[in-house]
């Protein structure tokens, strides 16, 4: 889903589980935010991904979940809609074992590639989609069941005649927000300026949100949000990063 990351209760026990390059990555018609770069995975993805998908993979067929039950607790649930290779979502489900997170990612080298991280970090409260975010939004999660959705440095479709296949749409946030509870937030993040205004613009006249910052402006990067090597990188050539966050209020 970026251009900023690489090309790009479920158990053991459960032998029909079907491996995610077994169903279509989408069932949704038109415009598409994303190409699918499938590339290939390393055989140490491969690996990480024939051992641990059936444990940590969800899928389209698996219909609309019951967190609880996937996870077995009742936690906050913290929703990341292109995680590349996913090092960024391994590393917060690291930082906060008290919280849930569920990734969703197109590219099946990056679902490899955070796989292997969940193996490496011992992570158990993690679970990951290979499918399209908007199929997850619509066919996956019950309504008001997140605490937090992320979307970070998703591709900005920089030329003006691809700014239609921009994920951050008024559609898309409404969509969003009716799986956000009430008070849940919304965390987008660039390093497109022209980007970050799109999403100020389109957030600041959705209905449901309000900035948790004055009207207008950005905000601090949250010490939850880790800092990638391509952010990294983009501040040493002195790019900007905008990150916005809003809440959901009815």
């Amino acid at each position: 889903m970026t251009d900023q990351k690489e090309p790009q209760d479920l158990g053991d026990d459960n032998p029909q589980k079907q491996p995610a390059s077994d169903s279509p990555i989408t069932t949704r018609r038109g415009v598409r935010s994303f190409v699918l770069r499938q590339g290939r995975m390393t055989e140490g993805q491969k690996k990480a991904y024939e051992r641990s998908w059936p444990k940590f993979g969800l899928s389209r067929e698996d219909g609309m979940i019951d967190p609880r039950q996937v996870f077995g607790r009742d936690a906050m649930l913290n929703l990341e809609i292109g995680f590349g290779m996913g090092r960024s979502l391994a590393e917060m489900a690291e930082a906060a074992p008290e919280q849930d997170f569920i990734g969703v990612e197109v590219h099946l080298p990056g679902v490899g590639a955070l796989l292997k991280e969940i193996e490496d970090r011992g992570l158990e409260n993690v679970r990951v989609y290979n499918i399209d975010a908007n199929d997850v939004i619509d066919l996956c999660l019950p309504d008001a069941c997140l605490d937090q959705v992320m979307v970070f440095f998703p591709d900005p479709w920089h030329k003006k005649k691809h700014h239609k296949r921009r994920l951050v749409q008024p559609e898309f946030v409404q969509r969003i927000r009716h799986k956000l509870r009430v008070g849940g937030i919304l965390h987008l993040a660039t390093d497109w300026e022209n980007y970050a205004e799109h999403m100020m613009e389109v957030m600041g006249e959705s209905e449901g949100f309000a900035n948790t910052q004055e009207q207008g402006e950005y905000s601090p990067r949250p010490d939850y949000r880790p800092i990638t090597k391509f952010e990294k990188r983009g501040e040493n050539l002195g790019h900007g990063v905008w990150d916005l966050l809003f809440h959901r209020t009815n």
